[in-house]
């Protein structure tokens, strides 16, 4: 339970930091990057974390 805690919250801050960096330097190449990067993360977070660990 505290692997989920502390995931969610590493995506939290990931997620605050990249978006105070749109906040401040709002291009569109450096949103479409932290789009990209937020879903591989969010994939990544997905499957580390709620997937069973049965091979499935």
């Amino acid at each position: 339970m505290i692997d989920k805690i502390t995931g969610l919250f590493a995506f939290a801050v990931l997620l605050g930091f990249l978006g105070i960096l749109v906040g401040f330097v709002p291009s569109l190449d450096l949103m479409i990057v932290i789009a990209v990067v937020v879903l591989m993360a969010g994939y990544e977070f997905y499957q580390a974390l709620f997937k069973s660990r049965n091979g499935g």
